[in-house]
């Protein structure tokens, strides 16, 4: 066992410093995913926006231009094994490495909210190879260059409803249930190569399709329970995402960070 003392650390004014870092948001062109990727690259980060939607990551990949930041989009179906290893070395042929994955692509929002027992078969495969499979794929992909370089941070997306139980949509519920378990299991196996995996689970969040799906009296009520007593928006998750990306996180890893305002504690 390693006894000797840790590396000396940063200044205080660099731990949250992402300048220069190549991070990748799988979803980047859409809803959440495009605040994270807007948001990581005003922080200074060069972006790799992935998303299945090729015009939405060009989108996205050219305001961040045009604000003068770095980023790069990358047309990729996560669920696909050599779509998500072709996402990876797009991402280092371009900036020449690696240092973030955040893990956010995901079937939610088009899903109708049915009884368990009237979910199509057809359907709860379908979630599970995007949330799922896709979150293994894409970690996978990665793996390779972070583990050369000798540090990585790999954040996944995970949801309250794991807490709360949340009914409707249990093919969801129970698929974002995994990242948990994943992100624990896969936080033990990579931390010998200084690889941090945590994940975030957020709240209810007003972000496209779920803004606009959301019966307002569902929301209303959500919010009620909250201990911050307002709606929840994806600027409210960029923080959460930022820390862990960031050098300040680098002795937390197999985390689930609960951003809901105070709707589910644990």
């Amino acid at each position: 066992m390693d006894a000797s003392p840790p590396p000396a650390g940063l200044p205080g004014a660099r731990l949250f410093d992402v300048t220069g870092d190549v991070v990748i948001v799988t979803g980047g062109g859409n809803g959440i995913g495009a605040v994270y990727s807007r948001r990581l690259a005003e922080a200074g980060a060069r972006i790799v926006v992935a998303d299945i939607d090729r015009n939405a990551a060009e989108a996205v990949a050219g305001k961040v231009r045009e604000a003068g930041g770095m980023a790069l989009a990358v047309a990729v179906d996560i669920a696909d094994e050599s779509a998500a290893t072709s996402m990876a070395a797009a991402a280092e042929a371009e900036f020449g490495r690696i240092d973030a994955l955040v893990n956010n692509a995901g079937l939610m929002s088009e899903l109708g909210r049915r009884a368990w027992h009237e979910i199509d078969v057809a359907e709860w495969d379908r979630v599970m190879a995007v949330n799922l499979r896709g979150l293994f794929l894409c970690c996978r992909a990665v793996y390779p260059y972070m583990r050369r370089q000798g540090r990585g941070k790999i954040v996944n997306i995970s949801s309250g409803r794991v807490f709360e139980g949340t009914p409707y949509r249990l093919h969801y519920t129970t698929s974002k249930a995994g990242v948990v378990g994943f992100t624990r299991a896969l936080a033990r196996e990579v931390g010998g190569d200084n690889i941090c995996v945590n994940a975030v689970a957020p709240g209810l969040t007003l972000s496209g399709a779920q803004a606009t799906t959301s019966p307002p009296e569902y929301v209303l009520d959500y919010d009620r329970g909250r201990s911050l007593r307002r709606s929840q928006y994806p600027d409210d998750l960029v923080g959460a995402v930022v820390f862990l990306v960031s050098r300040a996180s680098d002795f937390i890893t197999g985390q689930t960070l609960n951003v809901d305002g105070g709707h589910a504690m644990h």
